[in-house]
């Protein structure tokens, strides 16, 4: 039988402490990496958790960082080193997300704080983590983005910058350091079922639109990032994979 095998693997999973980084993190521990959960204010939710994967027989720690800024970042990565080993997983999915209204309506600092959570931290946890991927000749980059960015809605404007800008930097990024057997990609949710109660209610209007005619699950979004993560994702790099039911479809 083929299986998602991780063991031996470490990832980093940013924003680890919320409703899909938890998901991601259990799904990779399930799969047998080793995991070090970052979290910037929700310590109580990450220790929660890490107590979780060691209940797996993987190893773990927690790490708080902010995302956005690079003195904060390679902190993370010195804690992360020291306490366990230099990591072969990145998984970027933290985010900062505020209530979207339209482009005339939202501030510019909404915009600039886009930018550094989705932009500048793929550049921040690159500029960390890539150069030890390089040495090893090894490494696996997923970026969390969103259907968002393909389909460009009113009041979604800030998001969206944000996450087109991400996408620009991990399929550069994919170029440039594929040579050293590392993959770059995205894994790109639609509206997402999580932990969170409110999430999980039914949503006609969406669903109607969705080929598969319902909304996704967190664990199902993990199951991509961990199979992107695994040795039989090997050969792919620079893609951008919705899962959203076929929400969103790039095209040729």
């Amino acid at each position: 039988m083929l299986n998602i095998n991780l063991l031996g693997k470490l990832a980093v999973v940013t924003g680890g402490s919320g409703e899909l980084g938890r998901a991601i993190v259990r799904t990779l521990a399930q799969a047998g990496s080793d995991v070090a959960i970052h979290y910037h204010k929700n310590k109580e939710q990450a220790e929660k958790l890490l107590s979780e994967v060691r209940a797996m027989n993987v190893h773990g720690m927690i790490v708080a960082a902010d995302i956005t800024k690079l003195d904060s970042v390679m902190a993370m990565r010195d804690r992360i080193g020291q306490t366990l080993r230099e990591p072969d997983i990145i998984v970027n999915n933290a985010v900062i997300q505020y209530n979207w209204t339209r482009i005339l309506d939202q501030s510019i600092e909404d915009y600039e704080d886009q930018f550094r959570s989705s932009v500048l931290h793929c550049v921040l946890m690159a500029k960390a983590f890539v150069p030890a991927m390089i040495r090893r000749k090894y490494g696996r980059i997923i970026g969390i983005n969103t259907e968002c960015a393909m389909q460009n809605m009113p009041k979604q404007s800030a998001y969206v910058s944000g996450k087109r800008g991400m996408d620009g930097v991990l399929r550069v990024l994919a170029h440039e350091i594929g040579e050293y057997g590392i993959t770059v990609n995205q894994v790109v949710p639609g509206w997402t079922i999580t932990e969170n109660k409110g999430a999980t209610a039914t949503q006609e209007n969406y669903c109607k639109n969705v080929p598969l005619r319902r909304r996704g699950t967190a664990f199902e979004v993990a199951s991509a990032v961990a199979f992107l993560s695994s040795d039989l994702a090997g050969f792919i790099t620079g893609a951008y994979i919705p899962v959203c039911g076929g929400n969103v479809m790039p095209t040729i």
